[in-house]
């Protein structure tokens, strides 16, 4: 491709350095010199100079705050954008002080490339080095070395070939090679956009050749599809009530009739209609917010994230290694529970090793406790209590990155650097899920045992701890059971007691049992502390329809005695949670209505929002 064809892909580059080493100056000068200023600001900042007596700086160009100016420093990381021959460039400029260091970070951690200024005369100072290790640590490999002020030791090539060797043994050090080491007057504009006349002794490239030689971090669209699920909705569409998976489109492209997979489930559909609200459509791209439906009803709840099954899945791990910056005065201690909110997951996590801690006031700390302070950078290990759904920070940008809270506030966040197997080989299901009493009670034929056992399948794959009891289960533990009232009141009270000791250890339990007597299912919801009362009121006539084995027609005939519904009493709830008449439901429908009750009323409990 010549330089002249214009290419749709900008190139993300951050520029940092230590204080008063030009940056500001190189931008300033870099888009005064590529034609990249709004009409008329370079006038406007020379006469703002003249008005106030002061030199006209190029850096005034970038440091449009009257109180940067004032200060003579950069302080927000501020996004400038210009372009070349090739290509359209923004410039993520990261401030130099100390202070501002954490703003640095999340500026260099959106980079495909970076620019290290460094003074000719100053060399490598504190924050060259803290910069460059930062650099490091978030993946950014792609780096250009520009030494500014070469009028300061004469533009001379000696000089200049000092401060190279030092640059690269101290990159190198870090696992850094810099595609080029740069010398350059930013002021005079030498070796920006146009070769310097003065240093003829340099052949290599340009800031600008260099820049167009990097690698463009690719658009969103041109990714692998990844849609978290901000929330899940019910609408009536196409003669029924279908879910609506709601959110916004993180990165690549989505089609009706593409197959997409949940995660960490790994179910999987096709999309059977796309809506952009008012309207639909039959693609949607990264930055979109859509409604998909999908052609199969599948339970799906918010956190999860959505591929395309014919692109690389995202990573499902039980640990990450992470790239973390912490905010909060109190330090992240190593072994505490924390909350990691990725995309719209949440997941309660710890930090079990810290491989690598850099302070704010110096270089990288090589004694380190077992926590992470204020302002300071970690690379670290994190230990998840389920299954997070991720991409790596060189993979998918948007995915990565996630934020730590605790007591309710963000305390710190960062990026996944690698996807992790679990720890230990321990299971990733969730060691935080709060316990319940899932209590199925209905006719015999209402549809019980089906919707237990699909209750019970879809909560192991999400990770949970499931022990699903009815009478089939139980049959060998507990024998012998009887038909009087007497006796059936007994066997549900053990069967409640198991019940509760198996959620106080933080167990989903369901429990499937036609369990006829208000007065034993009171029971059982007095020893629970989190029992949910599932009444399937499936009708009679419709469980005689059904009677799969036949034992309507033996009780009508008198060949069963004591059956309930037909010659025994059924005592309906009185204020179950959840009613349910499966005679025109699905499986899936009826088990995704609990489900749905399960996870707000959980949310609710840990004082999350869904």
């Amino acid at each position: 491709m010549s330089s002249s064809t214009r290419v749709a892909r900008a190139c993300t580059v951050a520029i940092v350095g230590h204080v008063d080493h030009g940056k500001s100056t190189v931008i300033g000068r870099l888009l005064a010199d590529t034609g990249s200023l709004p009409d008329g600001k370079l006038d406007a900042v020379a006469a703002h100079c003249r008005r106030a007596s002061q030199p006209f700086e190029y850096a005034y160009l970038v440091d449009a705050l009257r109180d940067e100016r004032a200060q003579g420093i950069t302080i927000d990381a501020a996004r400038i954008f210009f372009r070349s021959a090739a290509r359209d460039y923004q410039i993520i400029d990261a401030p130099g002080h100390v202070e501002f260091v954490r703003n640095m970070i999340t500026g260099a951690a959106r980079a495909a490339a970076a620019l290290l200024v460094v003074d000719a005369e100053d060399g490598i100072q504190e924050n060259s080095r803290r910069h460059a290790w930062l650099l490091a640590m978030l993946g950014v490999r792609q780096l250009a070395v520009l030494v500014n002020k070469m009028d300061r030791v004469a533009r001379g090539e000696h000089a200049f070939a000092g401060r190279e060797r030092a640059i690269r043994e101290m990159l190198a050090e870090r696992g850094i090679t810099p595609a080029c080491v740069i010398p350059v007057v930013a002021r005079d504009g030498d070796n920006l956009a146009r070769r310097s006349e003065t240093m003829p002794w340099y052949s290599g490239p340009t800031l600008l050749e260099a820049l167009d030689a990097f690698d463009p971090e690719p658009p969103a669209t041109h990714l692998p599809f990844r849609m978290p699920v901000q929330d899940v909705y019910k609408r009536d569409l196409d003669g029924g009530l279908r879910r609506v998976l709601a959110g916004t489109v993180a990165s690549g492209c989505i089609a009706v009739g593409d197959e997409i997979v949940v995660h960490p489930s790994g179910k999987r559909s096709r999309v059977a209609r796309i809506a952009q609200f008012p309207t639909t459509s039959t693609e949607a791209a990264a930055g979109e917010a859509v409604g998909l439906t999908l052609e199969d009803q599948l339970y799906v709840q918010r956190g999860a994230l959505l591929s395309r099954a014919a692109e690389p899945a995202p990573s499902i791990a039980a640990r990450i290694r992470a790239s973390l910056f912490w905010l909060s005065r109190t330090p992240m201690v190593k072994g505490k529970t924390y909350v990691v909110k990725l995309g719209t997951a949440r997941v309660t996590a710890r930090v079990t090793e810290i491989r690598q801690l850099m302070d704010t006031d110096g270089a990288p700390v090589e004694r380190h406790g077992d926590s992470i302070g204020h302002n300071q950078v970690a690379d670290c290990v994190l230990d998840l209590d389920a299954p997070l759904a991720c991409d790596e920070a060189d993979v998918i940008g948007e995915t990565s990155r996630f934020v730590v809270v605790d007591d309710h506030a963000i305390r710190g966040g960062g990026i996944v650097r690698e996807a992790l197997g679990a720890a230990n080989d321990r299971s990733t299901e969730s060691a935080a899920s709060r316990g319940a009493v899932l209590w199925l009670t209905g006719l015999s034929g209402a549809g019980k045992s089906t919707l237990a056992t699909w209750l019970e399948s879809e909560l192991l794959q999400q990770g949970h701890r499931v022990e699903r009891l009815d009478g089939d289960t139980l049959r060998h533990l507990l024998p012998g059971v009887g038909f009087s009232r007497a006796e059936r009141d007994a066997h549900i009270q053990r069967v409640g007691h198991l019940a509760s000791r198996l959620e106080h250890h933080g167990v989903i339990v369901i429990a499937a049992f036609i369990s006829p007597y208000a007065a034993a299912r009171e029971f059982v919801r007095g020893i629970c502390d989190n029992f949910i009362e599932v009444y399937i009121s499936t009708p009679l006539a419709e469980c005689e329809r059904r009677d799969p084995k036949g034992l309507y027609s033996r009780a009508r005939r008198g060949e069963i005695e004591h059956f309930t519904g037909i010659d025994d009493p059924f005592e309906p709830p009185s204020r179950a949670e959840i009613v349910l008449d499966t005679t025109g439901l699905t499986v899936e429908e009826a088990g995704s209505a609990i489900l749905d009750y399960l996870a707000q009323r959980n949310g609710a409990h840990d004082g999350s929002s869904r």
